[in-house]
């Protein structure tokens, strides 16, 4: 750390994106660099920087690395992708529209369908437990051979086996809410002052304490998982004939229900201040009555006398799972019509169609139902030993999940016909576009360049396909809300094949075939995102790739699902905020530059200064996907105004470098080259700064290989970031603003 002997001078901090770098990566200290060749074989020179270990004369270089926030270990890296539909569908909740007057509905609808998340976790682990295990395998012979660990329930009540069974989805909520309450990490130490700084909603990030709401949710949600495991037990000990009782505990069941779905459809009231504990007396409350009416309805199932009903199914379940299906449909069409109905009406002001939050929500929602049915199918192929018959376990998932890996491959199927046909008619144009900037870069190449030329050409035709993505990702979840819906076919008893063949003829078997065969995909896409996850914490490049999605995710707090993965803005952007403070109070000037994703840490923090720490702070962005991205993902939350108030809040001491290559990052005032200084008088214009990329397509003397291709790579010890960087300490050195700037 530094000491007060140097104070006065200037601190370069610099910000990580999603590469996870090491510190030493970050400031770049490694003993040697490249000066020239590739990768593959190059030359190398020993760094020689200043006594402060940057190329800028009187600059102390610091770095910030928060890689291992998001996951750190291996084991929160797994975590995160099995808690991923989780995440999802919590950062659907901030992709809400700017509009204020659809904010509490759309926080209702997002909550309501995180809710259902919740409930389908919990029929998924029940359905293995109750369903495959008590109700089926425990009645079959030939499913208990050689199955010592199973053949002790069997014989047993089915009251008995129920009883006993129904610990492990008692189990598995137990778990999942202890992970849930675990701090990753003491973020209360790192709270920035609880004062107002800034009117943007991106500058409150990390100023409130989130664990009052989380502790909320989270025991609305333990509620709610335990009085659905009553419902699936009380219904399936009413089929055959219900009691006074099993009504009685029903009703309870049903109102404990009702009353959580109350809670979460009225926002003032669940996000009131930390400081009112009322409300978290009232869902403590609900969560202890759920838990005590769990232990009443086992005892229930457990010493009834009334016979049980004979069928292959534990009643009520598969009709229980479709009714969940039809209210996560309901939800989604809901959330689709309040996100159209309140959109701006102005075209460039509607970022992903306005439909952000359902395409996030969807797609969580789809991939919970993936994983729900491939648990349920996985464990049927293992209980069944590939049965010919359908006297033991045979019968596999219920029709529900039937349906909705039907559904789910149907999405996968066409987006993936839909990317395909979109690659192919954008190509000429986006080649085209790319092929006018490489003509503007460079007018006059020597005739060796021309498959330099194409390389370049084709990158920056890549990076354009980002654009592209928006309307996939809106096919995706409109498919994805679809095939939710057809789930509701199996209430009439019918599977996919037997419908699709009254319906155009085309063979069961076919059918039956593409969904065993999209149950494989399934579990390939799960052990993908697994051996990603893994591979993502390992190796840097996979980890730069696979890391925007846990990043993006987890930046957000957890404002709809209380299981969802802690949010790490909540240290990160306080601890910035803090660091920045001292470095200015002791007399230091500081220039804060971020690459990616680093870059949106540090314009919520750059919200957070104090005024008078502000007017001692310059930025430099690059890489940054702030207009790219967050103003399309999260128009809330980063719009016009919020970076306006960004660039004020710097002096307008703000530079923001770009490539065409990047994919990612880009411009975030004006993709045209700003005009001279004296005939501008908008100080916004002279933020953004084009870089061409590569720097030349021929070989300079010396080498052998052309200047590389950056795309995103962070460019720290690139000519062009070097001059920003001695600009802006030159700006804060004199205290002055750009040309056109008021002070």
């Amino acid at each position: 750390m530094s000491g007060p002997d140097d104070s006065g001078g200037v601190v370069e901090l610099r910000v990580h994106g999603v590469s996870g770098a090491s510190a030493a990566q970050v400031l770049g200290l490694g003993q040697t660099g490249q000066v020239a060749g590739d990768r593959s074989g190059g030359f190398y020179r020993v760094r020689r920087r200043g006594p402060d270990g940057t190329d800028v004369p009187g600059v102390t270089l610091e770095a910030y690395r928060w890689g291992d926030l998001p996951s750190g270990t291996v084991a929160r890296t797994l975590a995160v992708v099995f808690l991923l539909p989780f995440m999802l569908v919590n950062v659907a909740i901030w992709m809400r529209p700017g509009n204020p007057g659809a904010e509490a509905v759309v926080k209702s609808l997002c909550r309501l369908l995180a809710l259902t998340l919740t409930v389908l976790y919990v029929l998924a682990v029940a359905g293995v437990a109750l369903d495959l295990v008590g109700w089926k395998c425990l009645a079959s012979p030939d499913c208990l051979s050689g199955r010592s660990w199973l053949s002790w329930l069997s014989g047993r009540p089915v009251g008995l086996r129920l009883a006993v069974l129904a610990l492990v989805p008692a189990a598995a909520i137990g778990l999942i809410w202890r992970v849930s309450c675990r701090p990753e990490r003491t973020f209360e130490a790192f709270r920035a002052p609880d004062e107002e700084i800034s009117a943007s909603r991106l500058g409150t990030l990390g100023q409130w304490d989130a664990e009052p709401l989380v502790g909320r949710l989270r025991a609305i949600h333990v509620a709610v998982a335990f009085a659905t495991l009553d419902l699936a037990l009380l219904l399936a000990r009413g089929a055959s004939g219900a009691s006074a009782a099993t009504i009685g505990l029903t009703v309870v069941t049903g109102m404990i229900l009702t009353g959580c779905v109350g809670l979460l459809c009225t926002p003032p009231l669940i996000d009131r201040a930390p400081g009112d504990r009322r409300l978290d007396r009232v869902t403590r409350t609900v969560r202890t009555a759920a838990i005590i009416l769990t232990v009443v309805v086992v005892a229930h199932v457990l010493t009834s006398s009334q016979p049980w009903p004979e069928e292959r199914e534990l009643p009520g379940y598969d009709s229980t799972l479709t009714g969940l299906f039809v209210a996560q449909t309901t939800l989604l069409t809901a959330l689709g019509v309040v996100l159209l109905w309140r959109q701006s009406r102005e075209r460039s002001a509607i970022p992903l169609f306005g439909l952000g939050a359902l395409v996030v929500a969807a797609t969580g929602i789809s991939m919970a139902v993936a994983y729900s049915a491939e648990l349920i199918g996985r464990v049927a192929d293992f209980l069944d030993r590939d049965a010919p018959t359908v006297e033991g376990v045979a019968a596999g998932p219920p029709r529900a999940f039937v349906w909705a890996i039907y559904g789910f491959f149907r999405a996968l199927l066409i987006t993936a016909i839909v990317a395909g046909l979109v690659i192919l008619i954008s190509r000429r144009g986006r080649r085209r576009a790319a092929a006018a900037i490489v003509a503007r870069d460079f007018p006059h190449p020597p005739a060796e360049a021309k498959p330099r030329l194409r390389q370049v050409r084709d990158a920056i035709a890549r990076a354009r396909f980002t654009e592209r993505l928006v309307p996939l990702a809106v096919v995706y979840g409109c498919l994805a809300g679809l095939g939710t819906a057809t789930t509701t076919i199996g209430l009439l008893g019918q599977f996919p094949g037997d419908v699709i063949e009254r319906s155009i003829g085309l063979p069961a078997a076919a059918i039956t075939f593409a969904i065993v065969f999209a149950a494989w995909v399934v579990a390939a896409i799960i052990l993908g995102l697994i051996i990603g996850g893994i591979f993502a914490y390992r190796t840097e490049p996979y980890r730069r790739h696979i890391g925007v999605l846990w990043d993006l995710g987890t930046f957000w707090p957890r404002a709809a699902h209380p299981f969802a993965p802690p949010c790490y803005a909540e240290r990160a952007v306080p601890e910035l905020v803090r660091r920045i403070t001292y470095l200015v109070e002791r007399g230091d000037a500081v220039l804060l530059t971020g690459h990616s994703h680093g870059s949106v840490l540090l314009a919520a923090t750059v919200l957070q200064l104090p005024p008078q720490v502000g007017d001692r702070v310059a930025l430099l962005t690059h890489g940054s996907p702030l207009r790219r991205l967050y103003a399309r993902l999260f128009p809330a939350y980063v719009d016009d105004a919020t970076l306006h108030a960004i660039g004020r809040r710097v002096g307008w001491r703000w530079v923001n470098l770009w490539r065409d290559t990047d994919p990612i990052g880009g411009w975030i005032f004006s993709p045209r080259p700003a005009p001279g200084p004296a005939t501008t008088g908008d100080p916004a214009a002279a933020v953004d700064r084009r870089l061409r990329d590569p720097c030349d397509v021929v070989a300079p003397p010396g080498d052998s290989v052309a200047p590389p291709i950056h795309g995103h790579w962070p460019g720290e010890s690139d000519e062009p970031f070097t001059e920003a960087v001695q600009e802006l300490v030159q700006r804060l050195r004199g205290r002055a603003g750009p040309p056109g700037t008021s002070r």
